[in-house]
């Protein structure tokens, strides 16, 4: 696969790496050592990769920015259900894994599958999903991971 455009922005809690590949684009947290500061360090010229940015840095600098932006991602019918179900999830707010299950028809552990499936984190901000009793789990276990989770929640005014 050639990557054709790409952009690097930092953040507090590491960075923000955006590819796009044949008009899809691909969103994935970076547990980096934080900048602590909101920068486009890195940006193509492609008017989508341009737009995401923005949108981006506009969400990092004030969480009440929607997302506004025509991507699709490719995964099963389940995944699209669950991906738009997390999508409807309001700012400052969670859904526990149990309740999107019971939501989209399914089980806790499937939607966990298609949560760590997700391609385009922030905007379909699966960080919003959470454990009965806890943060869950978010980036498939990356390390850092849930600091980086933790991060969005707070920076959306979730009290953890």
């Amino acid at each position: 696969m050639t990557i054709n455009d790409d952009a690097l922005i930092t953040t507090p809690f590491g960075a923000v790496a955006i590819t796009a590949d044949n008009g899809q684009l691909a969103i994935e947290l970076l547990a980096v050592p934080p900048s602590g500061s909101i920068q486009i360090v890195k940006q193509s010229g492609n008017p989508m990769v341009v737009n995401v940015c923005q949108q981006i840095v506009a969400y990092l600098q004030q969480p009440i920015t929607n997302f506004n932006l025509p991507l699709t991602q490719h995964g099963t019918a389940f995944q699209q259900r669950v991906w738009h179900a997390i999508g409807i999830i309001p700012l400052g707010q969670t859904r526990t894994y149990s309740e999107l299950a019971q939501q989209v028809g399914s089980g806790p552990r499937a939607v966990a599958n298609a949560c760590g499936a997700n391609s385009l984190p922030l905007v379909v901000p699966c960080h919003r999903v959470v454990a009965k009793h806890g943060i869950g789990g978010f980036m498939q276990g990356k390390a850092n991971g849930l600091t980086i989770k933790q991060w969005l929640l707070q920076h959306e005014g979730v009290s953890l």
